[in-house]
This record gives structure tokens, C-alpha cells and sequence, in this order.
């Protein structure tokens, strides 16, 4: 960023050259991600109950925090089974600011079965602008607050204390590839801008399709070798039918 603003100011005439460019940044350290199980996000949203709704949601859909605060009733299909997400909102001075998502793009994501009921009972009798999920007093779900009246506590109620609202994306990219998932529908899920970038973030997860793929072409590759195997010499004889050759009996 520093070196863009360098950049502009040398644009603009106001610096000769831009002292930034070409300066090798250190390479930033990733943290480790948490991924959680199938029973530990039941453990979570029961300890976070009566809003055990929000975690199941962001944990099965991979929506980040300021879009799930920001699906409206109109985007929630439950006949299709699908969630719009075409809004996101994000604090700016302690004032809730809606926007585009993160990529820009508008994007649906699957919706669980066993969400479908729960969902249609949060959403009954609202309007179709008014918002899924709200705080106690119907105001924009703050992220901030949500963690320190409700998330924190539940998170180290069961042994999960440091867990952030965000490694329920995590566990959402995580559960999906375990049930089979390539990589473009965690893509699509997460709204990423481009597969590489999900398997960038993500690598770790597919490992395992790697080592399916070489048991495969291994499986594929012993069945040549078998086949190969029952119809050698199965041919007819080509001697026996060449012109010219006599036979004796």
C-alpha cells in the first residue's frame, strides 16, 4: 500500500522516484487454522443456544460474519435450499455500513437440509427486507458484541477458548471437502475469486484427494495389466492363415 501511494505522489510530480519499489517484503506467517467436527459445531451451538441458529448457519455455509449480519429474508429460498448473498455489512466508526460482498460478486450457496426448518421459523412473519438475523433489540448482529455476550463463552464452555466466528468459515471449506467437494464448489460456497485463491488458503484439505487420485490411476493401472495379461495370446494365429503355408495333418 505504502509503496502505491509512493507511486501516485511520482504520478503526480510531487517525488522523483518512488523509494519503495523493488523492496522485498518479508513473507507473512500464516497461522494455523482451526477446524472444527460435526460434533464439536453441535457442541458450540448448544452452548451458544438460543442463538445456536448463527453458528450452525456460518459453520454449514462458510458465509463470512458481515454477510450472514447482513441476509435479508428475501434472499433466503428455502424451496431451492439456497442463500443469496448479494450484502454485506461492516462497522466503520460504530456505524453499521452496508456494501457489496468482499469479491463484489453476488453469489448462492447451499443451504443444508436440516437448516431449511429452523431457518423458516426464524424468518416467519418478516418482511423480506428485514434482516435473518438481528440482536436482542432487532439492531444490525454486531460482531464484537455477539463474540463478547455470546461466542467467547460458549467457545470456552467446551474447551474451545481463542475460537473466533471466522474459523467457522474454516470449518465450513473443511467439512465440505471431507464430503467430497472439489474445489470449485468450495469456491463457489465461499465466494472466492478464483479456485487458486481456494487452494491457496486451503491446500491442506485437498491432500487427501491427492493420495485418492494415485490410488486410482494405481487401481486403473492394475486392471490394464491384467487385461493385458488374459488377452495375450488370444489373437488368432497369423501363421496358420498366411498365404502360401501349407498345412499337414
Amino acid at each position: 500500500m505504502f509503496s502505491l501511494l509512493l507511486a501516485l505522489a511520482v504520478r503526480d510530480g510531487r517525488l522523483t522516484r518512488n523509494v519503495a519499489a523493488g523492496v522485498r517484503l518479508p513473507r507473512v506467517g500464516r497461522s494455523e487454522k482451526v477446524f472444527l467436527t460435526h460434533g464439536q459445531v453441535g457442541e458450540l451451538a448448544a452452548a451458544a443456544e438460543p442463538h445456536g441458529l448463527i453458528i450452525r448457519v456460518l459453520a454449514y455455509t462458510g458465509l463470512r460474519w458481515g454477510e450472514l449480519a447482513a441476509l435479508r429474508v428475501r434472499r433466503v429460498d428455502l424451496v431451492k435450499r439456497r442463500l443469496l448473498v448479494a450484502e454485506s455489512v461492516t462497522e466503520v466508526n460504530g456505524r453499521a455500513v452496508f456494501g457489496t460482498p468482499k469479491t463484489h460478486q453476488r453469489r448462492s450457496v447451499p443451504l443444508p437440509r436440516f437448516l431449511v426448518e429452523p431457518i423458516a421459523a426464524q424468518i416467519a412473519g418478516r418482511a423480506g427486507d428485514e434482516l435473518v438475523f438481528t440482536s436482542p433489540t432487532g439492531d444490525v448482529l454486531r460482531n464484537n458484541n455477539f463474540r463478547r455476550r455470546v461466542f467467547d463463552r460458549a467457545a470456552e464452555s467446551i474447551g474451545l477458548a481463542g475460537l473466533t466466528p471466522h474459523e467457522l468459515r474454516h470449518t465450513a471449506a473443511s467439512l465440505a471437502v471431507a464430503e467430497g467437494a472439489n474445489v470449485k464448489a468450495v469456491q463457489r460456497m465461499l465466494g472466492h475469486a478464483s479456485a487458486a485463491m481456494t487452494l491457496d488458503v486451503y491446500a491442506d484439505l485437498f491432500e487427501d484427494d491427492l493420495d485418492q487420485m494415485a490410488d486410482r490411476l494405481d487401481r486403473a493401472a492394475g486392471r490394464a495389466a491384467a487385461d493385458s495379461v488374459r488377452t495375450e495370446g488370444v489373437g488368432p494365429d497369423l501363421d496358420a492363415v498366411r498365404p502360401g503355408r501349407r498345412q499337414h495333418g
